[in-house]
């Protein structure tokens, strides 16, 4: 049989590309999707559950949360916070980062994967990320893989697996057209549910990381910048 892993499945490009890495390297997808409060989680949630049927997922867990909505001080969560346009060369913490985000949601996947004895977690972080998030960093995902081990049963051993993490989002998309990812399933956009904004932080990236592989982004876009002229990684 095959090994277990826990996917943290966000309804991204990048959470899908880990789900069908996670497969190649042979492990059997269980499915973990979280909303919080954010902006797009319905389109999200949707995502996610159509990505899970694609690849008939044997576990899909739907978790909502209030408690990042309720602390606030992001624009994904908080209306009272605008969205900004994107600014894909700025080394700047972006508003729509979610304080300590990711060491919430990698605590409930390090619990669904002991009670599911699963053997690894993914998530699709990347270095596009820990350019602006802290918690997307290398050095976070060391210091997880610690709690993780000093956390759970003696008997428990979780892998946790970040493999893009050093990967731009261009080198990200390349792997995932090679490995047949469905990307007309995802979604990035932080502003819209339908169509994409096209000028957000996240919908910049998306359309760069396409650009530069010279492959048209499947989903629908209110406008389509030219982002391939810019000075970030690709």
């Amino acid at each position: 049989m095959s090994e277990k892993a826990v996917i943290l499945v966000s309804g991204g490009m990048d959470s899908a590309t880990a789900v069908y890495e996670a497969m190649d390297r042979g492990y059997e997808p269980l499915f973990l999707h979280t909303s919080y409060g954010q902006r797009t989680e319905a389109k999200e949630r949707e995502c996610a559950e159509a990505l899970a049927e694609e690849v008939d997922a044997s576990e899909f867990l739907h978790v909502e949360t209030g408690h990042l909505a309720q602390i606030g001080a992001s624009s994904l969560t908080d209306e009272d916070i605008e969205v900004a346009d994107a600014d894909v060369e700025s080394d700047e913490i972006p508003t729509s980062y979610v304080p300590f985000r990711n060491a919430n949601l990698l605590s409930m996947a390090t619990s669904y994967a002991e009670a599911q004895e699963a053997s690894a977690i993914f998530i699709g972080a990347h270095s596009e990320d820990f350019a602006g998030y802290p918690d997307c960093r290398p050095a976070f995902f060391d210091a997880f893989q610690q709690v993780v081990d000093v956390g759970t049963k003696p008997e428990t051993d979780i892998t946790l697996e970040a493999p893009f993490v050093e990967w731009s989002k261009t080198d990200i998309a390349e792997r995932g057209l090679d490995l047949g990812v469905p990307y007309e399933l995802t979604w990035s956009c932080y502003r819209a549910e339908a169509p994409a904004c096209g000028t957000c932080d996240s919908c910049a990236f998306r359309l760069q990381a396409f650009q530069n592989a010279d492959v048209e982004d499947p989903i629908d876009y209110a406008e389509r910048p030219d982002y391939r002229s810019s000075g970030a990684d690709g």
